[in-house]
């Protein structure tokens, strides 16, 4: 990303493939993950390592201590460079984006790589500290995301919470994912964005899904112009995308029938649905190429993964274009970004 104190741009976007934990990159630390694609970036960006004037990557697995600094000197960048890791779980990566854009805005920089790095391979495992020499450390699998233990659900059942607060049934949900994989499929332009890393130029997750294969898996019934981050009820994170999204519309008083690409995360079928019903957003624009459910959804780099690939989907796209990415994450947490088609 490069800019003035007023405009700022998103000039090239790279990642590398999403795979299975324990597939292609199962032995590959987070830090190695994300160099790759750096130096992928640099490339397409006609940019030299000392040109860059620091990195902001989201991790929400910890893959290190400050895994953007890791990851910039595995890259090759400067030693002399700051580098800046954001936690704020699945809008992590979208984040990471949001706060470049504003130290670019407020002239602390002029060219920064931004975006999001997981490995659930190799995360480290979470243990509880005894508090008393009688205890044995106790294993977690994920911190609170709440002060409130009963306001702070698994995603699952907030998810199946959702389903039936919306009425979105499962055919629906299930079509929806039969979709998903199927543009996925067909995209046969994202190898583009994609930076091959141990031998892996496509994500490994996307395959011919059919509905006969969903009714066999468990049922949820019960140019970067303007950007946000909202939150919402922590009990109905997946709604917090469709605050962000309005926010940053409101902001930019641009309608969301001016949105000619999106990129929705697909936590889950039933989460896609609702934002795509409370944002009033177009079908035929969200995800055409695929989204996470087929995809896949490694937490710090989700937002980003949006990113670029909307700024891939937006380079056939007329001058003024307007593009929209948004994720939600646990404990209410919604980001949105709101691109334009620069000239």
């Amino acid at each position: 990303m490069t800019g003035s104190a007023r405009e700022v741009f998103i000039v090239a976007g790279r990642r590398t493939a999403v795979a299975p934990r324990g597939g292609a990159f199962g032995a590959i630390e987070a830090h190695a993950l994300a160099a790759a694609p750096i130096g992928a970036l640099l490339t397409a960006a006609g940019a030299a390592p000392d040109a860059i004037d620091g990195v902001i990557l989201g991790n929400a697995l910890y893959g290190g201590g400050n895994p953007a600094r890791v990851a910039a000197l595995a890259a090759g960048l400067a030693e002399a460079m700051p580098a800046v890791t954001v936690d704020t779980q699945c809008c992590a990566g979208l984040d990471a984006i949001l706060a470049a854009t504003a130290e670019i805005r407020a002239g602390e920089a002029h060219l920064v790589v931004a975006g999001g790095v997981e490995s659930f391979s190799r995360s480290p495992l979470r243990f509880r500290r005894p508090r008393t020499a009688d205890e044995s450390p106790q294993g977690y699998e994920r911190p609170p995301f709440t002060p409130w233990a009963d306001r702070d659900p698994d995603m699952i059942p907030a998810a199946a919470r959702l389903a039936a607060e919306l009425e979105i049934g499962r055919g629906e949900q299930e079509a929806y994912a039969v979709e998903s994989h199927r543009k996925a499929l067909g995209a046969a332009a994202i190898g583009a964005e994609i930076a091959p890393l141990a031998g892996l130029a496509r994500d490994s997750f996307t395959r011919r899904l059919e509905p006969r294969l969903c009714a066999r898996l468990p049922a949820l019934s019960v140019a970067a112009a303007h950007a946000v981050t909202a939150a919402t009820d922590p009990e109905r994170p997946g709604l917090a995308p469709i605050a962000a999204g309005r926010r940053v519309l409101e902001r930019s008083a641009r309608p969301a029938a001016a949105i000619v690409s999106a990129e929705i995360m697909e936590a889950f079928a039933v989460q896609a649905i609702a934002c795509l019903r409370g944002l009033a957003l177009d079908p035929a624009i969200v995800n055409r190429n695929g989204g996470a459910l087929a995809r896949g959804h490694p937490i710090g780099a989700s937002g980003a993964i949006l990113a670029v690939r909307l700024w891939h989907d937006l380079q056939d796209a007329p001058a003024g274009a307007l593009g929209l990415a948004a994720i939600a994450a646990a404990g209410g947490l919604g980001t949105a970004l709101l691109v334009e088609r620069s000239e």
